[in-house]
């Protein structure tokens, strides 16, 4: 997956929008403002941090270690670091992209959740 593809497929979500609270080099996905990815599209090699259910975070890092590992940065037990371009399927990274919007949608508010139901 390049840097271009993963942006697009960020932003292919609904209501998903980028933005740069930290610096320029630094995209942050969120969803009625609140982050499921973080990356800077700049570098390498490419990575992107994603939120992930604790027993699951932990399965997967396990399963494939070195290119998924606790998320820098970022709470250890809720996040994950995932290289993009390491050998990683790229069906499995845009699995894991849309479980972490899947997980951020599931803690919103049921109001702006079914907000995002509507066309």
């Amino acid at each position: 997956m390049t840097p271009q593809e993963l942006r697009a497929f960020c932003l292919s979500f609904n209501a998903a929008v980028e933005d740069f609270p930290f610096n320029p080099e630094t995209s942050v996905f969120k969803v009625l403002g609140k982050m499921f990815a973080l990356t800077s599209l700049g570098a390498r090699p490419l990575t992107v941090n994603l939120k992930c259910a604790p027993e699951d975070a932990v399965r997967l890092r396990g399963e494939y270690e070195g290119l998924i590992t606790p998320g820098y940065h970022m709470n250890k037990r809720h996040w994950n670091t995932v290289a993009v371009a390491g050998g990683l399927p790229d069906h499995l990274v845009r699995e894991l992209i849309e479980d972490s919007y899947d997980l951020v949608v599931a803690g919103l508010p049921r109001a702006e959740r079914l907000r995002l139901d509507r066309p």
